[in-house]
């Protein structure tokens, strides 16, 4: 298995396993069988920190458009709606996120999945992951910051 791949965010690691694909929209997908699990990335647990709130607004079997709402998560840091990153079918939740979703928090890359979807979207390998992070990494740090204009 391929080495995983780590993305600095100033001094903290954000690791990117180099056995999943990945969307611009920081979630990784992991093919199981004809489906795949999706979770956010280390990078996004990062931003996000601390989630102890999770709550879906959609069905498993709903048919999901890119960008289309799914659900809401809060953390220490704020309340953010989640949209779907790409088009296909959910399959199903982790529900035991529902009932406590320290998970994303503390192992994002295998119990803290969020669902399984069916899709034949265009998705990111972990190297040009990389770079999404690098080419976005100086606004995210003017975002944290409170720097934006």
């Amino acid at each position: 298995m391929p080495d995983d791949l780590v993305f600095m965010m100033g001094k903290y690691e954000a690791r990117i396993p180099a056995d999943r694909q990945y969307s611009p929209k920081h979630v990784w997908f992991q093919r199981q069988d004809n489906v795949h699990r999706v979770g956010f990335t280390a990078y996004s647990v990062r931003l996000l920190q601390d989630v102890y709130f999770l709550d879906w607004r959609i069905d498993a079997g709903a048919t999901l458009k890119t960008g289309q709402e799914v659900g809401e998560i809060e953390s220490s840091k704020a309340l953010s709606t989640l949209y779907a990153p790409c088009s296909g079918q959910l399959v199903r939740f982790n529900e035991q996120l529902l009932n406590d979703p320290s998970a994303i928090n503390t192992d994002c890359y295998e119990s803290g999945w969020l669902y399984e979807m069916e899709t034949t979207a265009d998705l990111l390998t972990p190297e040009a992951y990389i770079q999404v992070l690098e080419d976005g990494w100086e606004g995210t740090q003017r975002l944290l910051k409170g720097q934006i204009n």
